[in-house]
């Protein structure tokens, strides 16, 4: 693997998740994004209240994302063997305490929709 393009990028994650797999959360990432912005457009504001929920809920995104993808792999802790393992690994956590907080967030604002009342 000389290059890294972006089919060799998904066809390694094909590989890891599977092709169906893959996709789907490709297809949930565009949906839950094309979401959180109708909800930042229709509300025209941030409900700080609503956020605060949104970042509490990224330790246990950071979390999942590490476990799902340690899963997937077949991997353990164990198999961490250098500074680029643990640097994925970090990566894998920041995305998803980052696609969990814009979740929260959305699924939040479409639920309970911001009143007129609201800051």
């Amino acid at each position: 693997m000389k290059d890294l393009t972006f089919g060799t990028l998904i066809a390694v994650f094909e590989e890891i998740f599977g092709r169906g797999l893959f996709w789907v959360m490709v297809g949930a990432a565009v949906i839950i994004t094309l979401a959180y912005l109708y909800v930042l457009i229709r509300d025209r504001s941030v409900s700080w209240h609503k956020f605060l929920w949104a970042q509490l809920s990224m330790p246990f995104g950071a979390i999942a994302a590490v476990l799902f993808v340690q899963a997937m792999t077949h991997s353990s802790f164990a198999d961490i063997g250098g500074p680029v393992d643990v640097i994925v690994l970090l990566g894998v956590a920041v995305a998803g305490a980052v696609g969990a907080a814009i979740l929260v967030y959305t699924v939040e604002s479409l639920l309970w929709p911001k009143k007129a009342t609201d800051a």
